[in-house]
């Protein structure tokens, strides 16, 4: 299997980027004695909080980064590729590969086209996965069949600069707020990996960046943390059921790419490896095993797939704030077949804030819904009360991201997995 998919992989090398995990298990080395000590002003992450809007906002404060030794040699051929101070960084460049393409070999998506939902749905299938993003009242669709062969969309919302990544080695779909320091952004993709997980650049400064943490760590703004956004992955069934009037990414992109097909056929099979990746994966779980994650105020939590598939709902309290996954069936995995659509049912999740209007609520399954316990209403894998007292109610999203278990054990080993009680 691994041959196979090395040979696969090896012959994309005009359309598909490679993505390494990141992180050592201590996170960024501090500096040693022959080191550099950091004046940059850059934000990070800070505590994690709901605003009144629904989003999990991550504030920026300014600190400075613990940098590696600035004799270090850059990645192979990166310095006559990219502008980027090699200076400065918290990561071993030891731990970065190449994927096979150069700088912008995978082309990210600089200026989406929107199609509506009708043209969409004559090439999308029921259980196709998409991202679904929601700024205000607009609501943007991006089909996995065409981020696999992009990683990177970057787009602007009323306003509002986001980029929208995919990681097919990690399968982690991710949703950025592009503005760093009242500054929009746009990404590429440099070519290269580590630990199995995207290293994007951003075209102003070419800093590089983590794709499965949003952290600058090589260039200008190493350091930096870019805002992770709630976006929903559900079937096309769902988001065309749920949101007649979105906007979703068209397949006019300027480049030829098979999309609707999936090159890792067969990547996702629990009993594979990794590919491109060398570090130690905490055994609590399968290196492949698909798990839902949740980080607040330092917390970090895990949620096996296979638990959420048997449970249903999950109750649970991370950073001291009460929240509910829920696991609802009818979403095909877009890493199993070759063909995205036939890909194998690994169902849909959603992680929400468990308080509403000063009640904490407690849910449970009710067949192909969720139901509170304290009201008896009824409600939807989007966190919308669809019947019941509290109709017409939205919980507040929780920032969440699907990995595969190695990629997220690499950055956070000291993760709970949860385990039901």
């Amino acid at each position: 299997m691994q041959i196979r998919l090395l040979l696969r992989l090896l012959g994309l090398l005009t359309g598909l980027a490679f993505a390494v995990v990141a992180c050592t298990p201590t996170g960024p080395t501090a500096p040693t004695e022959n080191g550099v000590t950091a004046e940059l002003p850059v934000a990070t992450a800070a505590p994690t909080t709901i605003d009144n809007a629904g989003i999990t906002a991550v504030p920026e404060v300014t600190q400075s980064p613990a940098l590696l030794p600035a004799e270090e040699d850059p990645p192979a051929g990166a310095a006559g590729e990219f502008r980027t101070d090699f200076s400065v960084h918290t990561i071993p460049y030891s731990e970065i590969l190449s994927g096979g393409p150069p700088k912008d070999g995978i082309p990210a998506i600089d200026e989406p086209q929107f199609v509506s939902i009708t043209d969409a749905d004559a090439w999308l299938d029921d259980l196709e996965p998409v991202t679904v993003f929601q700024e205000q009242d607009t609501v943007r669709v991006y089909p996995f069949q065409i981020l696999m062969w992009h990683e990177i969309v970057n787009d602007v919302i009323n306003g509002r600069a986001i980029v929208v990544t995919f990681c097919p080695l990690c399968n982690t779909a991710i949703v950025f707020d592009a503005v760093v320091n009242g500054q929009s952004l746009d990404f590429g993709a440099t070519g290269r990996l580590r630990y199995s997980n995207l290293l994007m650049y951003d075209r102003q400064t070419e800093s590089w960046w983590q794709q499965a943490s949003g952290e600058a760590v090589i260039g200008e703004l190493t350091g930096t943390q870019l805002a992770f956004l709630p976006s929903n992955i559900i079937s096309w069934a769902e988001a065309r059921a749920r949101y007649p009037e979105a906007q979703v990414l068209s397949r006019e992109t300027g480049f030829s790419r098979n999309y609707g097909q999936n090159p890792y056929s067969g990547y996702d099979n629990i009993n594979n490896s990794p590919f491109l990746f060398s570090g130690n994966t905490p055994d609590q779980l399968p290196a492949m095993a698909r798990v839902i994650t949740v980080e607040l105020n330092d917390e970090a939590v895990a949620y096996p797939n296979d638990l959420l598939q048997e449970v249903g709902v999950i109750n649970d309290t991370v950073g001291g704030v009460d929240i509910a996954v829920f696991w609802q069936e009818g979403l095909a995995s877009a890493l199993d077949d070759s063909d995205i659509a036939a890909g194998e049912d690994v169902g849909a999740n959603g992680a929400f804030a468990r308080e509403l209007n000063g009640q904490t609520l407690t849910f449970a399954k009710n067949g192909t819904t969720f139901k509170d316990e304290q009201t008896g209403s009824t409600w939807n894998i989007l966190g919308e009360a669809t019947a019941g007292e509290l109709a017409g109610e939205v919980l507040n999203p929780v920032v969440k991201v699907d990995h595969f278990w190695f990629s997220w054990a690499a950055f956070r080993p000291d993760t709970r997995i949860y385990q039901q009680p």
